[in-house]
Formats: structure tokens, C-alpha cells, sequence
């Protein structure tokens, strides 16, 4: 008798403890998709964002182009066609999607750069009424948001890398030009931008694809 009451107390200790451990994967399990549906979430809000901005940007880098060749009277439509030296590369570089993203924040800073030139030659040479200087202070400022969000995403994806370097890299501006000059440089500049923003706005599209911020929980 005592034998059998013994059999039975352990098989209920063995049924709780059975529905305990249960209990507690469950919670467990709840608990790890909450912390992964947080971190998917403090990833991917930033990844759309900065997806929707390059987009807007590389829209508006096609009506800028347009609007500047406009403004720079007889001959505009050959100054985006002649060479300039030092421009930046519109390409992004690096095998790792880390290197990419540190790629696209140092291209995207070498050409603010050249840009602030293009925008402070164009404020000379045009009026300040000029729908050009307005484009090109909207592209601007966009831009440097731009920049924001991706050092945003970047420290999002990967918390343990060396944080983005705000100063960029050290970039060769050009001497002292004359007015040809500045028109066949801000032109040049503007057209590999607009395609440097392409470029940007397909590498974010792919990190979406890719689901790059559910695969790194």
C-alpha cells in the first residue's frame, strides 16, 4: 500500500513539474519573439526611413540636374559630358553589408563636400531668386539628413562595430576656377550624385530583401 501511494505521489510530482517546465518554455518562448519583434523593430523603422529618403533624394537629384542645366544658359547640355578630376566615386564598395553601409556614410560625406562647393560657386553666379539655389538647398539639407539615418541604421545593424566617423575622410576639393569652369564642375558633380543616390537607394532596397535585421536576431 505504502508502495503504491508512493508510486502515485511521484507520478503527480512528475505530471507538475512536467506542466511546470511547460509552462516556463512557453514564457520563455514569448519572451525571446518580444526582445526580436523589439530589435526587428528598432532595425527596420530605420532601414524605411532611410529606404523612403534616398528615394526622395534621387528623385529630386533628376529635376535638380534639369533645373541646372537650365540656369547655366548656351552649352548646358555638354557640361555634364566633359571629365573633372576628383570627383567622387557614385559606386559603393565592400563585400560585408557592414563595409557597404560604411561606404555609402563616407561617399555620402565626400560628396557633401562638393556639394557645399557647387552650391557656394552657383550663389555667385546666379541670382537670389534663383529656383536653382532653392533645389540645391533642399538636396542639401535632405542629404544631410540622409547621412543621419544611415549612421542610425548602421549602429542599429551592428552594435559591436566602431561607430561611424562623423568627419569622413579627408577629400580633394578643386583650386580656384573661372566661370566655364564652375558650370562643367557643378554639373559633373550633380550628375555622379544622381547616381551615387541610385546606387544608395538599391543597396537599401536589397537590405530589405534580404531581411538583414531579422536575420541578425
Amino acid at each position: 500500500m505504502n508502495g503504491h501511494v508512493k508510486s502515485m505521489n511521484f507520478q503527480q510530482f512528475m505530471e507538475q513539474a512536467t506542466t511546470l517546465l511547460s509552462l516556463l518554455l512557453v514564457m520563455a518562448v514569448d519572451s525571446t519573439r518580444a526582445v526580436a519583434a523589439s530589435r526587428n523593430q528598432q532595425c527596420g523603422n530605420p532601414l524605411q526611413q532611410t529606404l523612403k529618403l534616398s528615394r526622395l533624394i534621387q528623385k529630386e537629384s533628376v529635376d535638380l540636374i534639369k533645373t541646372y542645366k537650365a540656369s547655366q544658359g548656351e552649352m548646358s547640355d555638354l557640361f555634364c559630358k566633359v571629365s573633372v578630376n576628383n570627383i567622387p566615386d557614385p559606386n559603393i564598395s565592400g563585400m560585408e553589408h557592414s563595409k557597404r553601409i560604411v561606404s555609402i556614410y563616407t561617399h555620402l560625406q565626400d560628396f557633401l563636400l562638393h556639394f557645399n562647393r557647387v552650391y557656394d560657386q552657383q550663389t555667385d553666379l546666379q541670382s537670389s531668386t534663383s529656383p536653382l539655389l532653392t533645389e540645391l538647398e533642399i538636396v542639401r539639407a535632405r542629404s544631410i539628413y540622409l547621412g543621419e539615418l544611415i549612421n542610425s541604421l548602421y549602429q542599429s545593424l551592428f552594435p559591436n562595430l566602431p561607430v561611424l566617423d562623423p568627419a569622413g575622410r579627408p577629400t580633394t576639393l578643386p583650386p580656384p576656377q573661372n566661370v566655364f569652369q564652375q558650370k562643367v564642375y557643378g554639373c559633373v558633380v550633380l550628375k555622379t550624385y544622381k547616381e551615387f543616390l541610385l546606387n544608395v537607394f538599391q543597396e537599401l532596397r536589397t537590405l530589405k530583401k534580404k531581411k538583414l535585421c531579422i536575420r541578425r536576431i
